[in-house]
Parts: structure tokens; sequence; C-alpha cells
């Protein structure tokens, strides 16, 4: 069972949300906050798996409190649930640690599936909102030069991680040991200039390397 919070000062978009997916037999919806610092207090408490967050609220918006919740609790997986998709919010939510930003307009049975692939560690970005992730990582990087900064092999582990693979899943695609892909991973974000997994991943999908 995959535990829930929803975090919205919408009131009835959240109880709303909370019946829709309280139908899906996998998913439990533990509580509901109403800002930023209610998310904050409620992780501390309920210690949920996935947090749907909103944007833009009063108190304490979520982007603060993506941030604050990533840095005390990394193991939550953070999904923004907005009506916006500005570029700024976009960034500033997968800067501070959010795995994926989804739209309030997606249809409750396609946010169910990215709940689930989110709980899997995986980011999940709207088809409108990975066009604008893009854009944002590392522009100074490109196709013409990401060759000469990896080696084939952290480019073999590049392509994997922009699958979506874990790091199991990569050491034993490749018949290496964890310890030597976390390696090749730490060795690929300095490269590349990118803080995280995520980021990495969405390079490796806009540059060609998947």
């Amino acid at each position: 069972m995959i535990r829930l919070l929803l975090v919205d000062d919408q009131t009835m978009f959240c109880q709303g949300l909370a019946s829709l997916l309280s139908l899906e037999e996998d998913l439990s919806i533990v509580g509901q906050g109403s800002n930023g610092n209610e998310a904050l207090a409620l992780a501390k408490q309920l210690q949920p798996d996935v947090i749907l967050m909103d944007v833009r609220m009063p108190v304490c918006d979520g982007v603060v409190a993506t941030r604050q919740i990533h840095q005390r609790y990394p193991w939550i997986r953070i999904l923004v649930l907005t009506t916006f998709d500005e570029d700024e919010y976009i960034w500033q939510s997968l800067q501070a640690g959010a795995l994926g930003y989804l739209l309030k307009s997606t249809p409750s049975g396609q946010l169910a599936a990215a709940i689930r692939t989110l709980y899997q560690g995986y980011s999940q970005l709207g088809p409108t909102i990975a066009p604008k992730a893009f854009s944002q990582i590392n522009p100074s990087t490109n196709k013409q030069n990401y060759e000469f900064l990896l080696s084939e092999r952290e480019l073999e582990v590049l392509r994997l991680l922009g699958q979506g693979k874990n790091n199991r899943e990569i050491a034993s695609e490749l018949h290496l040991t964890e310890g030597t892909i976390k390696n090749h991973i730490t060795r690929i974000l300095s490269q590349l200039r990118v803080r995280d997994r995520t980021q990495a991943a969405l390079w490796a999908q806009q540059n060609g390397v998947v």
C-alpha cells in the first residue's frame, strides 16, 4: 500500500482528489494539508511514501516545503501537482528535490500511475513539462561534447540511468557491483554539472543518450 499525503490550499480540489485516488486499491490517503508548514508537520508525523504538493499556497509555498522535506526526509517522494507550468516553478521544484511535476488537469488514472512510478524512485514529468525541464538543464553541455566528457562505460551507465533503471538494475545489466555504479554516477553528475540522478536522466533523454 502506497501512503499518500495531499497538500493543497484548495479544499474542494483536495477532497475530490482524495476521493478519486482512494478508489485505487494500492493507494491510501493518510493525511491532507493546506500549506507548506502543514506539509512539513504532517510529513514528520505521518511519514508518507509520496506527497502530492501544490506550488502556490499561503503561509509557506510548495517549493520551500519541498526543499525542507527533501532535506529532512529524503526517502519521501514528492510529486508537484499544480495548475502552473511556468519554467521557474518547474525548475525550482526539481531543484528543491521534487521527483515529479504534473498539472492538475492530468486524468486520475494517469496520476495514479505516476504515483506508482514515483514510489519506485523514478521521475515523472507531464508531457508539456518535460521540454521545459530539459531546456533548463545545463544548456552549455550539448551533444557535440558529452562524448568527450564521459568514458564509454559512463555513457553506458548514463544510458541506463536515462531509462529509469536503479543502481541494482544497472549493476546487473553491466555485470558490475553497485558500489562501482555509484562511483560512475558520482563522476557523471560532476562532469555534466547536474545535481542528482533525476537531472542526469533528464539530460540523457534530452541529448539523445537513451
